[in-house]
């Protein structure tokens, strides 16, 4: 055999032994190549002149923050600063961390921090049929028209017309805890009772129906279904936001069950649309948001937009009420110290033969009004406020922030600023009577505030006033109520506490009675 035959023969043998390990390297080979070029891509998607820690290959800080994100910004200000850039995937994000730099930032900047990203999650996946809440849609000629119906729904005169909605809902709320508690006699878990109560407000001042009862179908649906819903939400628990490559899997579960929970949310906003259309045409409506858009020719508002309206008000209440009053509940069975003095005060203004006090009190009593902002402050339930985009270029201590980046206001770290407070760490109610104006930011800054916080801060004062006036909390459970190692789930969008009992004793059972009409 001619000798090139040979060599030709022994290549082939040689070739076909290290054939698996060509055809390995190769896929590594593009691997590695990709990886490289993301890094030079990443590099230049970074803010020339902020600071922020690098993060790893593809994923950026996701692994950083996978829990607690918000705790870990604030960590972070002491290495990089109250402002600086982390990247989640190869997306650049500004993180502000203080009060003076989030007064700085989207106090001279409103009209250019005045959007909303999209995140493929949750504006792609769960929100393409019934459309997003007004907080979470990015800035159009849409939102405006839908900001100025909420801001007429949800201003000062409006919110008084309510009242008697939230009397009727803080003494059912009474009522629920005494019953199923028996009286005092037996611990019970306060969540679902406050669950109810958020629940059957926000429906009955959209749609004017009530959901009474915990028994009823719609409180178990809509109460998962939202919660589920908020977790899509969230800036850190979906990673195929910010790694693409991961939306092509083909059995992607993440997406599968966000897709259920659009469908089931579909059927209980059509319900309710529905269950409206029908009283107004039979003249049997009442008096709510809904129905006063759908009346008013002016509004102009299309369906899509009436439906940003309703999710807007499901949302914001289960979300922000729900979750405050929980870790509230939470902390009071854990200091009866506070319990005593705040009932004191109450009774300043009521006798304890007035336990349900007057739902037309306007926050007359000033140590409960500094006992709600002080557990907005401490606990933040919305650690991250919803993020913004710019729409045009902005300039911080010489960096240039361009036009569309990601912002995120850590209202956390804002509010536990020590620049602000001496001993941000501590629950302090009396904080506030000594500083009335100080900063909060537990409900956002500037432009995108949330519309609804005259009502929120209402309703929190009537039911917490009520709570104590009515009912000595025992502790029944152990329950860590700090509002980072007490949270239930570090990665959700909404800080929520671990579940728990506790005892709702009548400080004075005649008189609870009485007004309960039992």
């Amino acid at each position: 055999m001619a000798p090139t035959t040979l060599l030709t023969d022994d290549l082939l043998v040689l070739l076909a032994g290290k054939l698996p390990v060509i055809l390995l390297g190769a896929p590594l080979a593009g691997l590695l190549a990709y990886i490289l070029t993301n890094e030079v891509v990443r590099a230049k998607a970074r803010v020339a002149g902020l600071h922020g820690p690098r993060g790893l290959p593809l994923i950026g800080n996701l692994w950083d923050i996978r829990v607690n994100a918000a705790e870990q910004y604030r960590q972070w200000v002491s290495k990089f600063g109250a402002v600086y850039q982390i990247q989640l995937g190869n997306i650049p994000i500004v993180v502000i961390n203080s009060s003076a730099a989030a007064k700085a930032i989207f106090g001279q900047n409103a009209q250019a921090l005045s959007s909303r990203p999209e995140f493929y999650t949750f504006h792609k996946v769960v929100s393409n049929t019934a459309g997003t809440t007004i907080g979470t849609s990015p800035y159009s000629d849409s939102l405006k028209r839908r900001r100025k119906a909420a801001a007429s729904a949800l201003n000062r005169p409006s919110v008084q017309t309510y009242v008697g909605f939230l009397d009727l809902e803080s003494l059912d709320f009474i009522k629920e805890l005494y019953t199923y508690g028996h009286g005092g006699q037996t611990p019970v878990d306060p969540m679902p009772m406050i669950q109810r109560l958020s629940l059957s407000l926000s429906v009955t001042l959209n749609w004017g129906t009530r959901i009474s009862s915990q028994q009823e179908s719609l409180f178990a649906e809509i109460t998962h279904v939202e919660e589920e819903i908020s977790k899509f939400r969230s800036t850190t628990g979906n990673l195929q936001d910010y790694i693409p490559l991961l939306r092509l899997n083909p059995i992607n579960t993440h997406s599968a069950k966000a897709r259920d929970m659009r469908r089931r949310r579909d059927v209980y906003l059509t319900a309710l649309n529905k269950g409206l259309e029908e009283r107004i045409a039979a003249g049997t409506s009442s008096p709510c948001i809904q129905a006063n858009v759908l009346l008013d020719e002016e509004a102009k508002l299309s369906k899509d937009e009436l439906t940003s309206i309703s999710l807007t008000m499901l949302s914001g209440g289960l979300d922000t009420v729900t979750t405050t009053l929980a870790w509230l509940v939470a902390l009071l069975a854990n200091r009866p110290d506070i319990q005593e003095k705040a009932v004191a005060e109450i009774r300043a203004h009521y006798g304890e033969d007035q336990p349900l006090c007057d739902a037309e009190d306007d926050q007359k009593c000033a140590y409960m009004v500094a006992l709600v902002r002080e557990m907005l402050r401490y606990f933040t339930v919305l650690r991250l406020a919803l993020p913004r985009v710019s729409v045009k270029e902005i300039v911080y201590n010489g960096a240039v922030i361009p036009k569309g980046t990601v912002v995120f206001l850590n209202s956390w770290a804002c509010n536990m600023d020590p620049q602000v407070w001496d001993d941000p760490e501590e629950f302090r109610p009396e904080r506030w009577l000594h500083k009335p104006d100080a900063p909060i930011y537990t409900y956002g800054i500037g432009y995108r505030m949330c519309a609804g916080s005259l009502l929120a801060n209402r309703e929190l004062y009537l039911i917490t006033t009520r709570l104590l006036n009515s009912f000595r909390i025992e502790l029944h459970d152990q329950i860590d109520c700090h509002p980072i190692r007490g949270n239930s789930d570090p990665t959700s969008l909404v800080a929520l506490p671990h579940r728990f009992r506790a005892m709702f004793v009548p400080r004075n059972g005649k008189a609870l009675a009485k007004a309960l009409e039992l």
